[in-house]
């Protein structure tokens, strides 16, 4: 007789075991016929989830947030199928959820166009309004093997070849088409109701260079018509945005086969990295860090001891020299325990806040990169803070304050704060994780934001917290982290003398602002679709001659600007005073400074913004006091 406590607190006991779908149709059938699935004890599942013994039960519905979730990984299925109806020979491979759609590769004889794509597209909404029900079943290994295989679909008895023994197979259903998969699902297709193809892309079997090639198809779904529709809104606005495009059109970086996933950066995209760099100096240096440098190439056996080996190992790069394994470091924080092992530490030298630029390297999957988002070659704006037990509350204040500043002055106000609590598998006693747990949410406190629990979702040695930034089309972006960290100073046996003479291990935090810089300068390209606020601009003002008479004053104006750190450059070209604009307006430099005889004249400028704003005729230490003030500002609005 299994008790049921909902949301509200209330409580319902049942005779017998009893499903999601009773559940809801006991409390009323409006809900009976809303549900889509349901959270048992924080677990999802599907509505036909037979509960047997007293639990936490909340019916999920559209109006939940999570059941996005549940309606794309039911739209990916519902492609699958109509693929398999219009193309029968074509194989099914994996189709997961992921950020505001789903996708489903296939292994097909010839390539899909984009007219296949309108009729995969026109027949989902056929079997959608077909409304199959959506039936479980469980099967067994060897079963599900012969299953598959008997229907011509090999990659989907590889993918049951590789799934761990003694882990439970689950078969879906809808019509006559059969697919595996962990689920849950809406009970029926016809709660598919707002769903679209967006595009067609390659992608290789496992995500490897050297297998097969596939054939990826990416859709969206939600769960009603308006929220597809601003999506799609969004979606058009973000292809405008593309770094990618925004990169070329503005010369800032490259990319080429014979570096995969690492980019070559241009005058002027190195500009843009300086000013980021230079910026986030600055800032540490005023936060009483230390800026440190570590090597790029560390012996194998340190990354071993570290626990990296065992949990990046085939993400790593590996080279030997002398006959010994050495690895490009995925990451900073190894070689910073090391620096604090060098001497002896004591608790006086604590809390020690320890920065580095750090050059990393990821062997990323070929099919996984993605511009400057994901690279196999990055900078992280990476620090350790070595602390005691009782400063680790005030060190993640300080840290926060530190980023929602740095966030604000790049033109960031939106930020998603999460917080990602004790796994089940875990090191630590439960008194030591309420303290970290605590110490962490009550910093998120004293910040006066608002966050969200990832329940279960911390590392194994603490919780983390992560930061997402939200763009100006609303797509969010996890760039900061804050992770609390008690086994690796134990693990690289770091430690100081405390006031009592005993030798501790100090608590490590691992925090990250920007993350990959590479990425973050992807982040900011889309935000501000190219046009950088003044600060971070690599030309920052043009000067722009209307004849040949004014071609000295133009030069000492330069001279003058750029004597006082002003990114500044001329164009003396033979055309028109309205082409120079308009191709420098394209080319997004802020500032547009005209010069005519009467410039001359007066020795004055006429300033123009990129916006198409005429902000008046300028003397030049007027003009100087103006845009040094702005970029001083930086994205700030006073």
């Amino acid at each position: 007789m299994p008790v049921i406590t909902l949301p509200d607190g209330s409580q319902r006991q049942f005779e017998k075991p009893i499903t999601i779908a009773e559940i809801a149709a006991n409390i009323g059938a409006g809900l009976a016929k809303a549900a889509l699935a349901g959270k048992v004890d924080g677990k999802l599942v599907d509505s036909s989830f037979l509960v047997e013994k007293d639990a936490t039960v909340s019916i999920v519905t559209d109006k939940d947030p999570v059941a996005l979730e549940v309606i794309r990984h039911s739209a990916a299925h519902l492609l699958a199928q109509a693929v398999k109806a219009l193309f029968p020979t074509a194989q099914v491979t994996i189709g997961p959820v992921i950020e505001n759609g789903f996708y489903y590769d296939f292994a097909f004889g010839r390539a899909f166009t984009p007219e296949d794509l309108m009729r995969i597209e026109e027949k989902m909404q056929e079997l959608a309004k077909h409304d199959f029900p959506v039936i479980r079943s469980v099967i067994e290994r060897e079963e599900a093997i012969r299953f598959f295989r008997g229907m011509g679909e090999e990659y989907k008895a590889k993918i049951i070849e590789d799934i761990p023994i003694g882990e439970v197979l689950t078969l879906y259903q809808q019509g006559d088409f059969i697919d595996l998969c962990r689920g849950p699902h809406v009970p029926n297709t016809g709660k598919l109701k707002a769903f679209k193809l967006t595009k067609l892309a390659g992608a290789y079997w496992r995500g490897n260079a050297n297998n097969e090639m596939l054939q990826r198809i990416y859709g969206t779904a939600w769960a009603d018509k308006k929220s597809l529709d601003e999506y799609l809104k969004n979606l058009e606005e973000a292809e405008k945005r593309d770094h990618r495009k925004i990169g070329k059109h503005l010369d800032l970086f490259h990319f080429q086969e014979e570096a995969p996933g690492m980019p070559f950066w241009h005058a002027h995209g190195w500009s843009i990295y300086q000013q980021i760099k230079q910026y986030i100096s600055q800032r540490l240096a005023e936060n009483d860090y230390q800026e440190v440098c570590t090597p790029q190439v560390v012996d194998l056996d340190l990354w071993k001891k570290s626990g990296h080996w065992d949990m990046f190992g085939e993400e790593m790069f590996t080279v030997q020299s002398d006959d010994k394994l050495y690895a490009l470091k995925p990451m900073s924080c190894p070689c910073h325990v090391q620096i604090f092992k060098q001497g002896l530490r004591s608790y006086r030298d604590l809390p020690l806040r320890m920065a580095e630029f750090g050059c990393c390297h990821r062997n990323e999957l070929s099919g996984a990169m993605h511009g400057l988002m994901r690279v196999r070659q990055m900078v992280q704006d990476d620090a350790h803070i070595f602390c005691v037990e009782e400063q680790l509350q005030a060190e993640a204040v300080r840290f926060m304050q530190l980023l929602i500043e740095v966030y604000r002055d790049f033109g960031f106000e939106g930020i998603i704060i999460k917080l990602a609590t004790r796994p089940e598998k875990r090191l630590g006693t439960d008194a030591l994780w309420d303290n970290a747990e605590h110490a962490l949410a009550e910093a998120i406190r004293q910040t006066g934001l608002d966050y969200e629990v990832k329940a279960g979702e911390g590392a194994f040695y603490g919780p983390k917290i992560e930061f997402h930034l939200k763009d100006c089309i609303g797509r969010t972006w996890q760039c900061g982290t804050l992770q609390l960290d008690y086994a690796q100073p134990q693990r690289l046996e770091a430690y100081y003398v405390a006031e009592d003479g005993s030798k501790q291990h100090p608590i490590m935090l691992h925090r990250a602002i920007l993350g990959s810089v590479e990425r973050f300068i992807g982040i900011l390209l889309e935000h501000y679709a190219g046009k950088l606020p003044l600060w971070l601009a690599p030309v920052q003002a043009v000067i722009l001659n209307i004849t040949d008479k004014q071609a000295n004053y133009v030069e000492e104006v330069v001279n003058f600007l750029r004597k006082e750190g002003i990114r500044v450059k001329s164009d003396l070209r033979n055309e028109k005073i309205g082409f120079k604009i308009r191709e420098h307006t394209l080319q997004c430099v802020p500032h547009l400074l005209v010069v005519g005889e009467r410039e001359v004249e007066s020795r004055t400028v006429a300033v123009r913004t990129r916006e198409g704003d005429d902000l008046g005729t300028m003397l030049l230490d007027h003009y100087l006091h103006f845009i040094q003030t702005a970029i001083a500002r930086r994205s700030r609005v006073e």
